[in-house]
């Protein structure tokens, strides 16, 4: 009887992270994916496998499958576009190791492109008219409710009063970030940031400041998956576990549905790692906004009884602490390419390439993707392999 096939993150492939208009995402997505196959010893030829994601929207120059042409690749025995999302890196990272285990694709790239700014127009004008001009969304608009900045600015302000935590805890996720981000050079915001900066930047929306928020970016991350011993980085990082969860949003009067839901998630992935979150070296969150990572630290458990504006506020995410989080600056200050962004940051901790900012001793990691209005939930947890 064969030995089981064990799929592991062997590629990793990175663009310059830009603020200015430039390269398409095909472009980019091209220079991502050769970078991460020259850093898994392989080439095109030997992939069978590609999974593409790309920003929500229908836009021109979205990433689709036809990138398998356009990327040099050949016959290919998996070939998919998968959108969840924020929770599509992670969606594209289960599907792509269930076709490696089961045999049914050898080795898999996944590619996330995607190129929001261009000349002429506003940083966060290819994001305004997502989700629609009908239903909620449409009234939202009509409402003057553009993009998800005044939306999740209600889902904070709704947080916080049924939670209690203190607004301030925003402004020590934020310097927290930025202190991760001086020692990762494909950040975009990498300048110490102080308290009386934070509260000097402008709100956008209450109670969300400009420094709140992600920076959209053009860029690209690609990844290679394999359980080919032949294939791959000397360090290869394994999945032990993985789990999703998709809580439904009525967000009616009467209706408490704002947020909660996803610790099934990362409940799953621990299960099925045989971890505790005790185990986890580091964590890399989904955080568009400062909100985003109180919320989640608060509903994956992972600052245990601890109130979570206290748990920021004891130094317990940031260099030094208990559970060092988002450890390249995550989207706030590194760069926001989606769910590409925790990913990539936790194999340079995995494989100790993270330089002035690697956690030390770092060996596991739990990494997570969230769309929409804390809709969709994925988790995975990583380990290096021995």
């Amino acid at each position: 009887m064969s030995a089981p096939r064990e799929a592991a993150l062997v590629g990793l492939g990175m663009t310059r992270m830009s603020l200015t208009p430039g390269a398409s995402p095909l472009e980019l997505a091209c220079v991502a994916v050769g970078a991460a196959l020259a850093d898994a010893r392989t080439e095109h030829a030997a992939v069978d496998g590609l999974l593409v994601g790309s920003s929500q929207g229908v836009r021109p120059d979205r990433l689709g499958v036809a990138f398998a042409l356009q990327g040099g690749f050949g016959d290919l025995r998996l070939l998919e576009h998968v959108e969840i999302k924020g929770a599509t890196t992670l969606a594209m990272l289960q599907r792509a190791r269930t076709a490696v285990e089961s045999g049914t694709a050898r080795t898999v790239v996944c590619v996330f492109a995607d190129a929001p700014l261009a000349t002429g127009k506003g940083a966060g004008s290819s994001y305004a008219h997502s989700g629609g001009r009908t239903g909620t969304r449409g009234l939202e608009r009509a409402s003057g409710l553009l993009g998800s900045v005044p939306t999740y600015a209600l889902l904070a302000q709704r947080w916080l009063h049924t939670t209690g935590n203190s607004p301030h805890a925003l402004c020590t996720v934020a310097t927290t970030q930025r202190r991760w981000a001086e020692g990762n050079p494909y950040a975009v915001a990498r300048a110490p940031l102080a308290e009386e900066e934070y509260y000097a930047s402008p709100l956008i929306s209450d109670p969300l400041r400009r420094l709140d928020c992600a920076r959209p970016v053009n860029g690209a991350v690609a990844v290679v998956v394999s359980a080919d011993p032949g294939v791959g980085h000397p360090v290869r990082i394994a999945v032990r576990g993985a789990g999703r969860d998709h809580p439904v949003r009525r967000r009616r009067a009467g209706a408490e549905s704002w947020f909660g839901g996803g610790r099934r998630a990362v409940d799953d992935a621990l299960t099925e790692a045989r971890m505790k979150r005790a185990d986890l070296d580091t964590a890399q969150l989904y955080d568009p906004f400062s909100l985003v990572t109180l919320l989640l630290l608060e509903e994956y458990g992972l600052c245990g009884a601890e109130r979570v504006d206290e748990f920021v506020g004891s130094g317990a995410t940031g260099p030094g602490g208990t559970l060092p989080t988002n450890t390249g600056g995550g989207q706030l200050s590194g760069f926001y390419l989606q769910g590409m962004t925790p990913l990539a940051e936790a194999v340079v901790q995995l494989r100790e390439e993270g330089g002035a900012r690697q956690v030390p001793g770092a060996g596991t990691a739990l990494v997570s993707g969230m769309g929409g209005r804390a809709d969709h939930h994925a988790a995975m947890v990583l380990e290096r392999a021995a």
